[in-house]
């Protein structure tokens, strides 16, 4: 929980007693809880738009975010999911398949996290192994040979850094991806929605476009790990990742990415519809015919 989520809890309770106390007694308080609403809607107003960069990521970490499933049962319509690598099995944590945006065929990619220990376990706390990185790839080349625009969307703390996972090719799996994804003649636009950490985010988020929503964060390693090997000091995570500057809006001050949408107060766990309506109105923007133009004649002059 945020520091000013807790003020905002404290006068939450006072309304909801007043509520109580004036149907108990008969009293009308109407004024009284008036003042108090009015109170509260200045508090959020203030502490929300006033996020530290530690609130940021501690935003983005929480475990009521909405996750890709949630964003792709309310943006797409009639997705199928597709499942397997062809070479060794099905990674959970990654999901994919094809659906229509407003009648626009797509392939639709995400890293997903579960919602308990149970779905963290089957997600692998939305930590990708190399089949999941392979899996992708294998969606987006199929994108790519029937001209289907990719969307993927980034929520993962890293790729997965068990010895399993070495011993099976991460690095090469991630190294590949993004050899790919630069080459590859489809559009891609990558959306980041949680948290966006290293070399595993990288690896879907070599695209023409990249988003991230306004509470997101997006950096090559955690604050946690930055502030262990630079200062081994583990307990300067605050000062870490205002250093760093992983926030959307940072990131879009230095052009490293393309927009950043803007979340309910308090959160894009707050109101799940209007998120996603907020990022289906942007990818209705998009001309994906034209995003590939200048790449095209580019690579053409280079030959």
């Amino acid at each position: 929980m945020l520091e000013c989520e807790k003020k905002i809890i404290e006068i939450n309770k006072k309304i909801e007693e007043l509520k109580k106390f004036s149907e108990e007694k008969n009293v009308d308080l109407s004024l009284e809880v008036s003042e108090f609403e009015k109170k509260l809607k200045e508090l959020k107003e203030k502490e929300y738009k006033n996020l530290s960069p530690l609130d940021k990521l501690t935003l983005s970490r929480m475990v009521e975010r909405p996750t890709a499933l949630d964003y792709i049962e309310r943006i797409f319509d009639g997705f199928i999911e597709f499942h397997g690598d062809r070479y060794f099995k099905d990674d959970q944590c990654i999901i994919g398949g094809i659906a229509k945006l407003n009648g626009m065929p797509c392939t639709i990619i995400g890293q997903q996290k579960g919602r308990n220990t149970k779905e963290n376990i089957i997600r692998n706390f939305g930590m990708p192994n190399p089949e999941g990185y392979r899996k992708a790839l294998r969606l987006m080349k199929q994108a790519e040979k029937f001209r289907r625009p990719v969307i993927c969307f980034v929520d993962t703390p890293g790729a997965f850094p068990g010895s399993g996972a070495e011993e099976r090719g991460q690095g090469e799996a991630i190294a590949k991806n993004l050899m790919e994804m630069a080459m590859l003649k489809t559009p891609i636009i990558s959306i980041v929605i949680g948290e966006g950490g290293s070399g595993g985010a990288l690896a879907l988020s070599v695209g023409d476009e990249i988003w991230m929503l306004e509470h997101t964060v997006y950096s090559v390693l955690s604050p946690e790990g930055f502030a262990s090997i630079l200062w081994k000091d583990s307990s300067r995570v605050a000062e870490a990742a205002s250093v760093m500057k992983i926030t959307a809006q940072d990131l879009k001050a230095y052009n490293i990415i393309d927009k950043v949408i803007e979340e309910p107060l308090g959160g894009a766990h707050k109101n799940v519809d209007l998120m996603a309506d907020r990022i289906r109105e942007e990818l209705l923007k998009v001309p994906f015919n034209e995003l590939k133009k200048d790449i095209y004649y580019t690579r053409k002059k280079i030959q």
